[in-house]
């Protein structure tokens, strides 16, 4: 059980002061059985006005509004936070459900079937014929085992690159070119779960390394900043995270932050400023997790 502090700092720098629209802001997890929240903070400056509502998916959004222009914003979120991992080896699913193909109970099947639909074009089937290879090849065509096959395969395949554009490619760009962010990885490996028959949903957070917070040297995939990663509803199970990029089943290393339909719809900071485009000098985004 460890306690980790969290601190999440994101400055843009203009060229002239600007002058700001509304600002969506989450980054501030939510409180669970398996990550209780001690303390939370939210710091913006320049000075503005902050209230905090529940999306559609009851993720924690702070709608921030500012009341002078200015040629540096910056926005700090930091929250200290007990978290209860679960254990890969812990996961139980039900009887039904341990072989693929499964059938959701339909009482469930009205609140996860827009998770269940694909919501990207496979013209030539590709992912179609990617996920179906892993449920064939593996034996008893074990859920858990079809999964993990697949959650391990795009980290051991694939190239993780850091790509300056804003968004999310498309799944099947990720896996012709076998490379992408780990939103691109999630991306992915939901929709070849989704042509599987699986309810799968995305998730923005971050990662933490067990042996950086001793002060060595980490081995995990997209620390320093935001992570994705996807989850897959399992019966018996509940949701259940798998972390493609580092190839990590549930979520031991894992601090969620939001669950979304698509990626889109999990952006951690989204807003406008009035001004040229030029007028925008760069942006700065740094994570630190301490235990």
């Amino acid at each position: 059980m460890p306690t980790l502090t969290v601190t999440h700092t994101t400055t843009y720098r203009y060229a002239v002061p600007v002058r700001f629209g509304e600002h969506r802001m989450m980054m501030r997890p939510r409180d669970s059985h398996d990550l209780r929240l001690l303390e939370t903070a939210l710091i913006v400056r320049p000075s503005a006005t902050t209230r905090w509502i529940h999306d559609v998916f009851s993720n924690s959004v702070a709608i921030v509004r500012f009341s002078e222009p200015a040629a540096l914003l910056h926005v700090e979120s930091r929250f200290r936070a007990e978290h209860y991992p679960l254990a890969e080896s812990a996961i139980e699913l039900e009887p039904y459900a341990r072989q693929h193909p499964f059938s959701y109970d339909a009482e469930e099947v009205a609140d996860i079937a827009r998770t269940i639909e694909r919501h990207y074009p496979d013209p030539h089937h590709l992912v179609d014929a990617w996920a179906r290879g892993f449920a064939d090849q593996t034996q008893g065509r074990a859920t858990m085992g079809i999964l993990a096959a697949m959650t391990r395969a795009i980290q051991a395949e694939f190239t993780y690159n850091l790509r300056d554009e804003t968004g999310t490619q498309d799944p099947v760009t990720t896996l012709n070119t076998r490379a992408g962010t780990c939103r691109d990885y999630a991306l992915l490996m939901m929709e070849a779960a989704r042509s599987l028959g699986f309810a799968a949903r995305f998730v923005s957070g971050y990662l933490y390394d067990e042996a950086m917070l001793g002060g060595g040297a980490g081995s995990l995939v997209g620390g320093g900043t935001t992570h994705a990663w996807l989850q897959v509803y399992l019966p018996g199970a509940g949701w259940v995270s798998f972390d493609p990029t580092n190839g990590l089943i549930s979520d031991r290393n894992l601090i969620r932050v939001a669950v979304t339909r698509d990626p889109s719809q999990a952006v951690p900071l989204n807003g406008s400023f009035v001004g040229k485009p030029s007028d925008c000098l760069g942006m700065d985004v740094r994570v630190e997790i301490r235990a």
